[in-house]
């Protein structure tokens, strides 16, 4: 079980190159810019997978919805933070909050926190709201359509992938996603302190 989990950290770790997060701002716009700039930055990956973590532990715990529902409230909040940004809309402490959900959705799943299906979705969408505007802030206007669609295609890939995670990993232990999610509030916390 430990093998697999470093086996997990490695490729987790691996696939997030913070260096490469943002393209170069001629490239904005297009549909590989949006999808490929959520799978370039270790605190977009690490919130999607804690997202599809968290929905798996909570459907689990009774509401076979949540598994769908709380990474749905994510996506479609996401798009409206970015609609927001596009908009000319400004949130507070954008960069803030995006490093918190990152610890905040770690520490989660690493307690395994069980509410209603509800007050889940309302959580990540808090998160989401941030993350899209984000997104749109860095932007600007040209190819907005192109390059959100990419970007809410592989949000979605990425909660697919924590799900996926999720029912792979409680074959074996409820224990190994809280220490995912563990591993994701001190990376979070990393990135809050680190850089």
């Amino acid at each position: 079980m430990l093998r697999r989990l470093s086996l997990f950290t490695i490729i987790f770790t691996a696939a997030a190159a913070p260096a490469l997060a943002h393209l170069d701002p001629q490239q904005h716009g297009s549909f590989m810019a949006g999808v490929s700039h959520p799978l370039f930055g270790m605190d977009h990956i690490l919130v999607m997978i804690a997202v599809g973590l968290w929905a798996v532990q909570i459907s689990q715990a009774g509401s076979s919805k949540a598994l769908w529902i709380i990474p749905a409230a994510f996506v479609g909040t996401m798009a409206i933070g970015f609609a927001f940004a596009l908009s000319a809309i400004e949130l507070p402490f954008v960069e803030p909050v995006i490093l918190a959900s990152v610890m905040a959705l770690g520490l989660l799943v690493a307690i395994a926190v069980r509410l209603p299906t509800a007050a889940c979705a309302a959580i990540v969408a808090v998160f989401a709201l941030f993350h899209g505007h984000a997104h749109g802030g860095e932007l600007g206007s040209a190819g907005a359509i192109r390059f959100g669609a990419g970007f809410i295609i592989a949000t979605a890939l990425l909660h697919l992938a924590g799900i996926a995670t999720g029912l792979g990993i409680s074959r074996f232990s409820p224990h190994v996603a809280r220490i995912l999610g563990g591993v994701t509030a001190l990376l979070g916390l990393s990135l809050a302190f680190g850089g």
